[in-house]
């Protein structure tokens, strides 16, 4: 996983050299870097461990195993075709519709099934949020996909004000090292980011910017909290480390890739 986000980290950046950002509005740029960096890591995964992947797939489809590469393979061709900008918008297609495929066929029947545990409903909407970002970049319906986003912002930012212990970003289970100074200070503030964000789309004013501040922030998050965090932990805990830092990457990569969706002058009048 860490060899596949640094390599498509090194390839996107390689791809985008002459569009990468010298002032603040072309900063949506980089949800081209990082959303293929955290599709790649996620490909390693259901390459390198298919067997533990194919019991998420549901149990009354065929070839299990088969389904675990397949996604493996799409999700690095999909990182490819965003990190080159081939094909891209069609690659962000059908990846969104593969994450709302899984919220149909898997998250959202397990948060059914148990609806008082959050982390469930967490992770459906965060495969949401993830294919609104893509959908958004893929010009798919924009108005649907902003605000089906900036409702799952919000409903984020709620989750951190509640539980401002957990480590920031998508609103899990895994709780911020007591090694962190300030750790619920951090919560709170990834809840206002979130929050501002949520309601700039909500409301379609200032979406632009607002979505481009949130996604350096949680960018931030990775770089300043996740990375260390990575460092410290003991050997049967990489693997989960690595997940979160792909997982809070592909956030703040499909974040950056609705703000370039969204208009540079807000509508007037």
């Amino acid at each position: 996983m860490w060899f596949a986000g640094l390599a498509y980290l090194l390839l996107a950046l390689i791809s985008l050299r002459k569009e990468l950002p010298p002032k603040f509005a072309a900063l949506p740029v980089l949800g081209r870097v990082f959303a293929p960096v955290g599709l790649a890591m996620f490909g390693a995964e259901h390459l390198a461990a298919p067997r533990a992947l194919a019991q998420l797939v549901p149990k009354w489809m065929p070839g299990h195993l088969f389904w675990a590469y397949f996604v493996g393979f799409a999700l690095f061709a999909a990182a490819t075709s965003i990190a080159l900008n081939r094909h891209a918008r069609l690659a962000a297609s059908l990846t969104g519709l593969m994450f709302v495929l899984f919220v149909l066929m898997i998250h959202a029947p397990n948060a059914l099934a148990d609806p008082q545990n959050r982390i469930l409903w967490a992770v459906a909407a965060r495969e949401i949020a993830f294919a609104c970002g893509l959908f958004l970049f893929a010009n798919r319906v924009p108005p649907v996909w902003r605000i089906a986003l900036g409702a799952i912002l919000v409903f984020f930012a709620v989750e951190h004000f509640l539980h401002p212990d957990i480590i920031p970003g998508v609103p899990l289970a895994k709780l911020t090292p007591a090694w962190i100074p300030l750790r619920s200070l951090w919560g709170y503030l990834t809840g206002l980011a979130l929050l501002a964000g949520g309601a700039a789309l909500l409301l379609n004013k200032q979406a632009r910017t607002a979505a481009t501040l949130l996604g350096i922030v949680l960018t931030l998050m990775v770089l300043c909290m996740y990375l260390p965090i990575l460092a410290a932990a003991p050997p049967n805990e990489l693997v989960e480390a690595l997940n979160y830092i792909g997982d809070t990457t592909l956030f703040a990569g499909t974040v950056l890739l609705a703000a370039g969706a969204m208009p540079t002058r807000q509508p007037t009048g």
